[in-house]
């Protein structure tokens, strides 16, 4: 789709994969999207290659030669933050915990379908630019909720006057449970409103992130509600 060309034209991604196969077919996909493409098998050159060529998003494997995509993850964002989907091999909420925990936006379980991947990348990419908007928009304002502040303009957030560090995921998980507060929020309007997505078959997704937001805030201002989806509580003063 034209559309889609124009979203992925000049944009960088940056894929580390140790399979080939994998990696071949990822890098095909993302390019035919209008993506620049570029490549590590290892976590040491992933490193490199992130510091060096400045990708706008890293597609990371879990388990990788050298180190780790965990800490690829974690180095990387210490040098600059940037959107990370994540791939695993394992259907392990652990892992997908411990992923989000050092930075990653997003996951995705293997096997998965290029057609997902390749819709996930955009909208991470989505998101980014959303911020970047927000950030230069006059209209920014601030939600504070007893002692939970969200400071919109410079995507800050503070819980008892303390900085806390929220993925863009996070952040846009936790506006999107502000801007209703109390209000019980469905996973499918949740999946939709932050992840842009249509498809029930991700709320899992949304459970993962709400329990990694849930680690940063405080678990007890994140309310389930079973069978439905989650609220933002004020906690008593």
């Amino acid at each position: 789709m034209d559309s889609t060309q124009t979203a992925g034209a000049q944009r960088r991604v940056l894929v580390v994969e140790d399979d080939q196969t994998i990696t071949q077919a990822i890098a095909a996909r993302l390019q035919a999207e209008g993506f620049q493409v570029r490549t590590a098998g290892d976590g040491p050159t992933a490193v490199e290659a992130a510091h060096a060529w400045q990708p706008d998003l890293l597609v990371l494997d879990v388990m990788l030669p050298g180190f780790d995509g965990l800490e690829v993850c974690r180095r990387v964002q210490a040098d600059r933050p940037v959107p990370v989907l994540m791939l695993t091999a394992r259907d392990d909420e652990t892992d997908m915990l411990v992923g989000l925990g050092v930075g990653a936006d997003d996951y995705m379980t293997k096997p998965f379908s290029m057609r997902e991947l390749a819709a996930r990348v955009h909208v991470l990419l989505r998101r980014v630019e959303r911020a970047t908007e927000a950030a230069h928009s006059p209209r920014g304002a601030s939600i504070q909720l007893g002692d939970l502040e969200i400071d919109h303009a410079q995507r800050r957030v503070r819980v008892r006057g303390s900085d806390v560090h929220l993925t863009p995921t996070e952040f846009e998980l936790l506006v999107c449970l502000a801007q209703q507060p109390r209000a019980v929020l469905s996973r499918e309007q949740l999946l939709a409103e932050v992840w842009d997505w249509a498809d029930a078959s991700g709320t899992r997704t949304v459970d993962s992130h709400v329990k990694a937001l849930r680690r940063k805030i405080g678990a007890e201002r994140i309310r389930t509600v079973h069978g439905v989806g989650y609220a933002l509580e004020t906690p008593a003063q």
